[in-house]
């Protein structure tokens, strides 16, 4: 009798009766070094305090170092999809990575919820969801608050990559729609420590307003470049130096810069209509709980967000597949497209078969650094 039991008991842990739960598991491939680590860390430590268990699966989590790298990123892909049977991957936070990862996603069936804005050719994004906003959205914002300033004329200083051009791109065409020309487009690489002729030259356009696109601790770098030439005019920065590592970096020269943003990193600003701001405060409670006060993060924020977004839709997938299976990477993709209306610290989300960005144009919310601190600026 208990050589039966035994033998029971070690059938229902092989899950012989079909009763045992498989993994859930979320492989992330993030830049941990090299110049985009300033996003990357910080999404790691969010991940840090996720749960153990989504929708009663125990949950797995690979987290492996592309070193802000689109070769290395391709091969953490690959092995995360070939070796470890992921059902999810996350990541890069680096644009230049996270564009080629798509294509591993695609060939092999697996959804990506990418933590940068990824442009992608139509059609090219079938497996493949943003966390962050895109640039459109984020472009909307930043020219509408341009338009505010009296703003006519641009000067443009970015990444040579994916990032910098996708922003240019969307930059430009909202630009032309609000009568506002861009009079100096200059661009500079992740790792390049001076951009002191790009910026000569810009200032010598003697635009109302320069947009640094720009990512992180990076950021920092040409927004002191900018100031020290002595240039009167109105600074702005995208969403990727939506961080504290902007005042670290550049300091005094940071005072008074506009920078877009979603609302996670600025909580406690937002008013209580607002549909992020439990979402929000949540993330920031925890992060800094486990962190210190002022570390919250924009990247940190996609981590929370990306549980979010897993907790509705794995109970979703679930009903048609068990995780580790190809049914089940197909039945979460789709249930990423069905879900609905998905409120998040960082907006409201609502992805579809014809659109895996999901942000709206009322997302952007425009930041000033007030005192070495983000503040909110008020419509005007």
């Amino acid at each position: 009798m208990n050589l039966k039991k035994a033998t029971l008991a070690a059938a229902l842990a092989l899950g012989l009766f079909g009763i045992a739960h498989a993994d859930l598991t979320v492989g992330v491939v993030l830049p941990l070094t090299g110049p985009a680590s300033g996003l990357g860390i910080p999404m790691k430590n969010q991940i840090a305090l996720w749960p153990k268990s989504i929708a009663g699966e125990n949950l797995k989590v690979v987290v492996l170092d592309d070193a802000t790298d689109p070769t290395t990123g391709v091969k953490d892909a690959q092995r995360l999809v070939t070796e470890d049977k992921v059902d999810v991957i996350i990541g890069s936070a680096a644009t230049p990575v996270a564009i080629p990862m798509a294509d591993v996603a695609a060939e092999s069936g697996t959804p990506q919820l990418a933590a940068s804005p990824a442009g992608l050719p139509p059609g090219k994004d079938k497996w493949t969801f943003r966390l962050p906003q895109s640039n459109d959205v984020m472009a909307y914002a930043v020219v509408q608050h341009m338009k505010s300033q009296k703003v006519k004329t641009i000067g443009f200083l970015g990444y040579t990559d994916a990032y910098g051009e996708l922003w240019l791109k969307a930059l430009t065409a909202e630009a032309e729609k609000n009568g506002m020309k861009i009079v100096a487009a200059e661009r500079f690489g992740r790792a390049d420590t001076s951009v002191t002729a790009q910026v000569l030259k810009l200032t010598s356009a003697n635009p109302d307003a320069i947009l640094i696109v720009a990512s992180g601790s990076g950021a920092g770098m040409p927004q002191k470049a900018v100031m020290e030439r002595g240039y009167k005019g109105k600074v702005y920065q995208t969403h990727a130096a939506a961080t504290q590592d902007l005042m670290r970096t550049a300091g005094k020269d940071a005072e008074g810069t506009f920078v877009v943003s979603g609302p996670a990193t600025v909580a406690e600003q937002l008013p209580e209509s607002h549909p992020s701001k439990k979402q929000a405060v949540a993330f920031v409670t925890e992060y800094e709980k486990a962190y210190g006060p002022n570390s919250r993060n924009q990247f940190a924020a996609h981590s929370a967000d990306a549980l979010t977004i897993l907790e509705k839709a794995v109970p979703i997938a679930l009903k048609k597949a068990k995780p580790g299976t190809p049914e089940f990477r197909a039945a979460l993709r789709d249930a990423f497209e069905t879900m609905g209306r998905t409120t998040i610290a960082h907006g409201v989300l609502e992805w579809t078969p014809q659109n895996h960005w999901g942000y709206t144009n009322e997302t952007g919310v425009m930041l000033k650094v007030v005192g070495g601190q983000f503040k909110v600026e008020q419509p005007q």
